[in-house]
């Protein structure tokens, strides 16, 4: 059987960990909190070393915050790479641009060991196997981890070869904060006609899938005294807009394709996740 580890236990690697454990497959994981294993009591405990992961799995998906997280993950004297042997394949699952992408398959590349990018979707539900996997990668490795990837996700969808994920999966994001955007402007309109923008979101969110529709944020009031949970979850939403339209920027900068829906969502991402406006 696939042996695999996870490194980052937020909401998508926690969850991927829990599906991983319950097909018997997961032997390793690791935070930069080893408390946060407390949050997923079926996984075990944490190994307190990324290099640890590396030796205990020959799948290592990676589910941390940022590109730099993920090289940090990768390299150094703890790092994964240090138990680079053939037959390991890395999997990122975090969404990073594709000129970092290209920063991690050097990496990778230089250690011989194998790159998957799995742009992922439906975190909500990632501890239920609700993921959607859209991955890219060479033919090779991308068989060797499919047996991984079918035992917490939904489904999984090749979307092509190295790097494809990942364009794929900005290229969705484009959609989500688009609607976003869209949202926004739909209550703005409508708190300016007198109308109840909690119904409208009631008529939208009857038609949508479990992750919310254009009114996610809209159609819940804020009250900065009261609400901070609230208030650092659309923060969190904010930096995650951020940093993955500036991706799809950086992306379509590349290919020559502008992307002014993308500029204006970014630019106003404050408005579109509900803290201002």
């Amino acid at each position: 059987m696939a042996t695999a580890g996870v490194i980052g236990l937020g909401a998508i690697g926690g969850g991927v960990a829990t599906c991983l454990a319950r097909a018997g497959m997961l032997t390793a994981v690791n935070d930069l909190m080893p408390d946060i294993v407390e949050r997923w009591p079926t996984i075990g405990q944490v190994t307190g070393s990324n290099a640890a992961v590396g030796r205990l799995a020959d799948t290592i998906l990676i589910a941390v915050l940022s590109a730099d997280q993920v090289i940090e993950v990768l390299s150094g004297d703890d790092g994964v790479l240090t138990q680079a042997r053939p037959g390991m394949n890395i999997v990122v699952l975090s969404t990073v641009s594709l000129t970092d992408l290209g920063r991690i398959r050097v990496l990778t590349d230089a250690a011989g060991v194998g790159l998957i990018d799995s742009g992922v979707t439906g975190g909500p539900k990632a501890a239920e196997n609700g993921l959607i996997c859209l991955v890219g990668g060479d033919e090779k490795p991308l068989a060797a981890v499919m047996p991984v990837l079918d035992a917490f996700a939904r489904s999984v969808s090749v979307m092509g070869g190295p790097g494809a994920g990942m364009a794929a999966k900005i290229a969705r994001n484009i959609v989500v904060y688009g609607s976003a955007r869209a949202g926004y402007e739909a209550a703005k309109l409508c708190r300016a006609a007198g109308i109840d923008v909690h119904q409208l979101t009631r008529v939208i969110e009857d038609s949508a899938d479990a992750v919310g529709g254009p009114m996610m944020m809209m159609g819940r009031p804020l009250d900065p005294l009261t609400d901070a949970g609230e208030g650092k979850l659309r923060l969190y939403v904010l930096g995650q807009l951020d940093k993955d339209l500036a991706a799809a920027i950086d992306l379509g900068a590349t290919l020559g394709v502008d992307l002014p829906l993308a500029k204006l969502t970014r630019d106003t991402g404050r408005e579109v996740v509900g803290l201002d406006g």
